[in-house]
């Protein structure tokens, strides 16, 4: 998967992402598809990315952009009752 991730980054002019930010971004779609319909978890992820484009057009570091983006958009996800 590292790989065709790798070269999907690089057919689209991105930069590879680092272990931790494909972590931070499989947790973030975990919590979508849990907190919401699954089928929100694209779209979420898709509107995660562009606001992180927009933080980083703005000058912030891609890793603080992405992790901010992430509390935001977590601050909204309904509360999952425990298992």
């Amino acid at each position: 998967m590292d790989d065709w991730l790798g070269q999907l980054a690089m057919l689209l002019g991105e930069a590879r992402l680092s272990d931790e930010e494909q972590g931070l971004l499989l947790d973030v779609a975990r919590d979508v598809a849990h907190g919401t319909e699954r089928k929100a978890t694209p779209i979420a992820t898709f509107l995660l990315g562009a606001a992180v484009a927009r933080r980083v057009a703005a000058g912030e570091d891609r890793r603080a952009a992405l992790s901010g983006a992430a509390v935001e958009l977590r601050g909204i996800l309904p509360e999952v009752p425990p298992a």
